[in-house]
């Protein structure tokens, strides 16, 4: 079989877990020729690493700060991305001298499946109830989050964001899709009262940033998905399950999002369960992932 190639590129990177994921994946797939490698690309190099790519490249991952910065190297972004700004998948297509690229987003995806380990979701025969929500972060994380709460009938979430300054990208995005968001700069009085109230609480805040709000909190009657995974379990989570709340971990939507992007990369159905027992074993090891 021919080689192929993809990556994940992001400014740092060494912590990314997306190398054990598409390798299992490929091992489990029987894709010998395909390798899967983490690239430490910043904003500046960017351009370069992309207009390099050639056929034997299937796809990229993007991680932070690239979601935003890769859109004007794209030939193509798909709908949902294009609304929301954010692009973490690229498909390298075309056999010709110079291929074609595509931007998706998976991110939305991840979020849905991680969300629906826990009930919350909506289906053809059952749509979901209009349901409450709060997104914790406005970065382009926080971005896929409301798309993947509008998609299941959470159509007027409240937006608690570090500092409004930030946020214009999420608050754009939410007015394209037709969403009534309010947007609020997180502070500890909103924080408690806006999450005691909420059917379902999306947390994209970086690791140990909801330290505070753990601390704090004395009652659970929704669901949350901490977006972080370190340490493992997050304050926050550990925190919500002792309030007596149904809590998904970061690592769920993390192996979600990745198995979409093995779907897109090879074209054939993500072995998910063979990405989750690699996931587990990563993540058991003692290491710094953030």
């Amino acid at each position: 079989m021919a080689e192929r190639r993809a990556a994940v590129l992001g400014h740092p990177i060494a912590h990314s877990l997306s190398p054990v994921l598409h390798r299992a994946a490929y091992a489990a797939l029987g894709l010998e020729g395909w390798r899967y490698d983490a690239v430490d690309v910043t904003e500046d190099a960017l351009p370069a690493f992309v207009g390099a790519l050639d056929a034997t490249w299937a796809g990229l991952s993007l991680t932070m700060p690239l979601k935003q910065a890769v859109l004007p190297l794209l030939d193509h972004v798909e709908p949902q991305a294009e609304l929301l700004g954010v692009v973490n998948t690229v498909l390298v297509q075309g056999g010709g001298v110079r291929p074609v690229l595509t931007g998706a987003n998976t991110d939305v995806h991840g979020i849905v499946a991680a969300l629906a380990e826990a009930g919350v979701a909506a289906t053809p025969d059952a749509p979901a109830r209009r349901l409450t929500a709060v997104v914790l972060g406005a970065g382009a994380t926080g971005s896929s989050a409301l798309a993947a709460l509008g998609s299941i009938g959470c159509t007027r979430p409240l937006v608690l964001a570090r500092a409004m300054a930030r946020a214009g990208s999420a608050i754009r995005a939410a007015h394209r899709m037709g969403l009534d968001a309010t947007f609020r700069v997180l502070d500890a009085d909103r924080l408690a009262a806006s999450v005691a109230a909420a059917d379902v609480v999306v947390s994209t805040l970086p690791p140990r940033a909801a330290d505070e709000l753990a601390a704090m909190l004395t009652a659970a009657p929704g669901v949350l998905l901490d977006c972080a995974y370190d340490p493992r379990p997050t304050a926050l989570v550990r925190a919500w399950r002792d309030a007596g709340g149904a809590a998904v971990t970061g690592e769920r939507m993390l192996l979600h999002q990745a198995a979409e992007q093995v779907r897109l990369m090879t074209g054939r159905p993500a072995p998910l369960a063979a990405m989750a027992a690699a996931l587990d074993e990563a993540l058991a090891t003692p290491s710094p992932r953030h």
